[in-house]
């Protein structure tokens, strides 16, 4: 039934649920800073706090993946801004650097309370969500009649009294508790575990034992059930709650567009579609906790990673950059050729392949192999010219994607046009994007001609903010 997805889909939501408490020292409780719509696609870009979970944010085989993320991929489209990615921890800070300018959209699951209307402003909402009480099922419990099982699990709320329930400190989870303990003849002991700790890690230790009851939002808890075979999540313990996101109380530009857009995208069946994907699809849901190549499971991107990772250190470079590339040019994938003929994960043309002595590039190691040699091969070249690191990370990057004699050709366009030719943005990069132009191509200072060089320009752009959300949530 319906009403029943949308209680899946908000798995991640609850545990956005904390109070934030507006006493608390250094503790924003309204805007510190004057910056809507118009100042954020002045910059260009929309800054958005996230936590990271099974849901929300995660790593799944090189690719950024989650509910949150992908709206907020799809709402940075429309807004024709690019999208940076801020992950925080609990809801009290996410709220505290959200009024003080360091995001723009709080786009954590947030339950709609009087109390924090006092600190943000919410989204229309995106969906409603119950909470649930989280238990372990009887040891032998496949083996049990079904209404033997039942008399054995919580059902009722004043089967709690005196009863530990764990839940994240200052959470909604905690308020419902509350709630409860002013009905019950007998109270719920709360525990509340550290303002850093996860809703999802107090579920893990339900299942392990460690503990007997948590609490949380009913999305959340399907998806670790998942996982987690020995919970029972049937138990409802609140009213329907409503989900949104948030953004000062001062941007009634950006809070305008926003739920303009979400209007849209659900009229529009997009926001369905994404829906279905985290909350209707078990087997996927499954995977996504398991496989091994998500930072959800072994925090690793590829098989190929520690190759990778010895590969970086030849270059100085940080080996999630590398993989960054990597899935750039194949996706992780050793079989990919290209129609230029460019072959395997690092897409290496056979040409460059015999250069550097490789034999079957074919091989996931060798092309690696090639591929590291020709980075270092281009970091040695761009080091004569480009002494800050960083920014020659870029003019690396493009020249391994159009070549080296197209991205040279733009640093004397740069140099002869006043421009600065050890800086990329707005620089060297700028003049690329004009070798499609005759007027530069047929330049005299330029060698190879034209060039339609929004795709190198791209690529930089694309490989450095991959590689800035694997910084996210994997480990160097």
């Amino acid at each position: 039934m319906f009403w029943r997805q949308t209680l899946f889909l908000l798995l991640f939501l609850s545990f956005y649920s904390c109070n934030p408490p507006g006493h608390e020292t250094g503790f924003a409780t309204e805007p510190q800073v004057r910056f809507d719509l118009d100042t954020i696609r002045e910059r260009g870009s929309l800054i958005a706090l996230l936590d990271n979970n099974s849901i929300s944010y995660f790593i799944y085989k090189g690719q950024p993946m989650g509910y949150e993320y992908e709206l907020l991929k799809q709402l940075a489209k429309y807004l024709k801004v690019d999208l940076k990615i801020k992950l925080v921890t609990g809801i009290e800070q996410a709220i505290d650097l959200l009024n003080k300018g360091e995001g723009d959209v709080l786009a954590f699951p947030l339950t709609i309370t009087p109390e924090r209307m006092q600190y943000v402003m919410f989204t229309n909402p995106h969906f409603d969500t119950h909470q649930v009480l989280v238990q372990k099922k009887p040891a032998n419990w496949r083996m049990q009649a079904p209404e033997a099982l039942e008399k054995k699990l919580v059902r009722q709320p004043e089967q709690l009294s005196e009863q530990d329930v764990y839940v994240m400190k200052g959470s909604a989870f905690r308020d419902r508790l509350q709630e409860l303990n002013t009905q019950l003849p007998k109270p719920i002991r709360i525990k509340e575990d550290s303002a850093t700790a996860e809703t999802e890690s107090l579920i893990q230790k339900v299942a392990t034992g460690e503990i007997k009851f948590t609490v949380t939002d009913e999305v959340i808890a399907n998806v670790n059930s998942l996982y987690y075979s020995n919970l029972d999540i049937s138990t409802i313990l609140s009213e329907p709650q409503q989900i949104a996101w948030a953004v000062r109380t001062n941007s009634t530009g950006l809070h305008a567009e926003i739920n303009t857009w979400l209007t849209k995208v659900k009229k529009s069946g997009v926001f369905r579609v994404i829906y279905n994907k985290y909350f209707k699809s078990n087997r996927l849901a499954l995977a996504r906790i398991k496989n091994d190549y998500s930072s959800l499971a072994g925090g690793q991107l590829s098989p190929f990673d520690e190759q990778l990772k010895k590969g970086a250190e030849q270059i100085g470079w940080d080996w999630r950059l590398v993989a960054s590339v990597v899935y750039q040019e194949s996706n992780f994938n050793p079989r990919v050729k290209s129609w230029a003929g460019a072959i395997g994960l690092m897409q290496i043309m056979p040409e460059t392949g015999q250069y550097f002595g490789a034999k079957n590039l074919w091989d996931p190691s060798q092309n690696i192999n090639v591929g590291i040699k020709f980075l270092k091969f281009l970091d040695k070249h761009w080091a004569k010219t480009v002494d800050d690191p960083g920014e020659r990370m870029k003019f690396v990057l493009a020249s391994y994607n159009v070549g080296l004699s197209h991205v040279m050709d733009a640093q004397k366009l740069a140099i002869k046009y006043g421009k600065e030719p050890a800086l990329w943005e707005n620089n060297v990069e700028y003049y690329l994007l004009q070798k499609r132009d005759p007027k530069y191509f047929r330049d005299p200072v330029t060698v190879v001609g034209y060039c339609r060089c929004d795709g190198p320009v791209r690529y930089v752009k694309e490989v450095l903010q991959r590689y800035d959300e694997y910084k996210l949530r994997i480990a160097a």
